[in-house]
Parts: structure tokens; C-alpha cells; sequence
């Protein structure tokens, strides 16, 4: 579930900051990008040691927080607090985009959608005619789907437990789907068999690290990729057998899809523009903001992609 105001509009300008300017608007973001770290002047990671994943809900300058009621901190969510009509966020978390990109749409390029592109163009890196196994069809697994999709893999398999999600995944790119529920054989030799011995990438998109080893198990020996992307509510050790390893396969993990927030997501947000990726689809609700509760319960039913959240005017 999103809010139209992870895209924002500059009110004010802290003491230092340059690179931005009043009416601007930005994407907030819930890692950041220094640019000076070891991670952020590395090729190889998105993880800046300054901005990376807040979890305390405080600013990363000084560890408070700017919001109060009564004398009491509030703390922010993620570093970005996007369900606030106001919000303070650092700089290397706000990323400077196009004032003609649709607030309400490019809000999902902020998270679930980028994660998804980036763990195939980045992270995986497939080819053209990889065969490719994506397990859960929420926001994530379908935009991994457009991004095999895009890069033209030969096969698309989509795994999930609601039928529902299967027709709408044959709009972004979904060849085969898959329900658990309906095999009477482990889901892992299906893929085998459905793909002459194994994907060449698998991504698990659900959350759960039981499908990290079944995301395993589905690879080509010598050269499958599995990637994870889902974030575990519970149980968060993963168990695999050594031989999948020894076997040639490899597992990655995958943070916002590799993306440098502030390197990277303008030239995702022009892909935008130009109709080269499209997020219309993912957008199942538009809500106000005084029916948020009603958003949260379609999201726990899993009766919904994204509910964009729309603030008064």
C-alpha cells in the first residue's frame, strides 16, 4: 500500500542542503545514497553506510525526531513517514524527479516496483531467453515478470496460491502459472519438468524463507540464480541443503532492487514517461485518506496490488 505523497513537493529547505530547491518535486526514499561511502562509490552495492535501512525511526543526522504530539516524540516510519500530510526526510533520502511524472503513479516506483525491475536488470542480470520462475505475484513478482518480460526471457513461470493473480500476471509477461495447491507432486520437479531440468533464474517474491529453498531446488545445476526479495514476518533463518550450492547455483539477496536511489531511479522514473514500463496495472484502488483503514484491509485480504493513498487538497 502506497501513499500520492511518497512523491513530494519541496516546502522548505534545511541548512546545507544545495541540491534542491522550494516547489521541486522528489521521491522519498527508505535507504539513501551519500555518495561518499564505501558502498555508494562501489559498482557492486546500494547499501550506503551513512542512509541505509532505518529502523529506529529517527533522522540519520542526529538520531531524533522531528515530529511530537504533546511533548511526546513520534517517530518516523522507514525515514520517510509517507502517511504525513507534512514530513522531514534527509536529503540522501529525496530524489529529484520530472514535475510532469503523475504523483499517484510514480509513488510505486519508491519501492515495490524498482525492488522488482532492479532484482532482474541488476541483481539476476538475465538474458535474453532465460527461462524464469517467479514465485508470488503480488506488486513485486509481477514487476519482476515485466522486467523478464522486457528483456524478452523465453518462459515466465508465475507460482501463487490465488488464481485471481493468474490472469492479471498474462499482462506482464506470464507464460505458465502454477498453484501449490493444485500439485500433488512437490512444485520444485514440476518447475524441473516444465523447464528440461530446472530455470535458469528463480525469484521469491512471497516473504517466506521455506521458498527460498524451494526457489533453490527449481534452478538449472551449474548456473540457476535464485534471488530473494520477500521480507520474512517470522522465521527468519533460511535452510538449504549444501549440495544446492555445490551443484553450481547461486542465491542472492536483493535490497530495492540494487538501485542507487539517487544515481539510479531518475532514469527509471524517464522509463516511466516514455511508456517503457508502465505501473497503471499494479494500481488496483485509489483511496483517500480517511478510508486508510479500508485500504489496510483489502491489503490483508490480499484483495489488491496497490491502494494508492490520496491526501485532501
Amino acid at each position: 500500500m502506497l501513499p500520492s505523497g511518497n512523491p513530494r513537493i519541496v516546502e522548505s529547505i534545511g541548512e546545507g542542503v544545495s541540491e534542491f530547491e522550494v516547489g521541486d518535486h522528489v521521491l522519498t526514499l527508505f535507504t539513501g545514497e551519500c555518495k561518499i561511502c564505501k558502498h555508494c562509490v562501489s559498482e557492486k552495492s546500494n547499501m550506503c553506510q551513512a542512509l541505509g535501512l532505518e529502523r529506529k525511526g529517527v533522522m540519520h543526522s542526529d538520531q531524533m525526531t522531528r515530529f511530537s504530539k504533546k511533548g511526546k516524540p513520534v517517530y518516523h516510519y522507514c525515514a520517510v513517514s509517507s502517511f504525513s500530510e507534512y514530513t522531514v526526510v534527509h536529503s540522501g533520502c529525496a530524489v529529484k524527479i520530472s514535475k510532469t511524472a503523475p504523483m499517484d503513479r510514480v509513488c510505486l516506483l519508491s519501492c515495490g516496483v524498482a525492488a522488482g525491475l532492479g532484482a532482474v536488470w541488476k541483481v539476476a542480470d538475465i538474458f535474453k531467453g532465460s527461462k524464469v520462475v517467479i514465485f508470488g505475484l503480488g506488486t513485486v513478482g509481477l514487476s519482476v515478470a515485466l522486467g523478464a518480460k522486457l528483456r524478452e526471457a523465453s518462459q515466465i513461470i508465475g507460482v501463487d496460491t490465488n488464481p485471481q493473480k493468474f490472469e492479471k500476471g498474462k499482462a506482464f509477461g506470464v507464460t505458465d502459472f502454477i498453484n501449490p495447491e493444485d500439485c500433488s507432486e512437490p512444485i520444485f520437479q514440476v518447475i524441473k519438468q516444465m523447464t528440461d531440468g530446472g530455470a535458469d533464474f528463480s525469484f521469491e517474491c512471497v516473504g517466506e524463507t521455506e521458498v527460498v529453498s524451494t526457489a533453490l531446488k527449481s534452478c538449472s545445476d551449474g548456473w540457476g540464480v535464485t534471488v530473494t526479495l520477500g521480507v520474512p514476518k517470522t522465521n527468519p533463518e533460511i535452510s538449504a541443503h549444501y549440495g544446492l550450492l555445490l551443484s553450481g547455483r547461486t542465491l542472492r539477496g536483493s535490497l530495492y532492487g540494487g538501485w542507487k536511489p539517487k544515481s539510479d531511479l531518475p532514469s527509471l522514473v524517464d522509463k516511466l514517461l516514455r511508456k517503457e514500463i508502465t505501473v497503471d496495472d499494479l494500481v488496483t484502488h485509489d483511496i483517500p485518506f480517511d478510508d486508510i483503514n479500508e485500504a489496510f484491509r483489502l491489503m490483508k485480504e490480499g484483495k489488491c496490488l496497490r491502494c494508492v493513498i490520496h491526501m485532501a487538497k
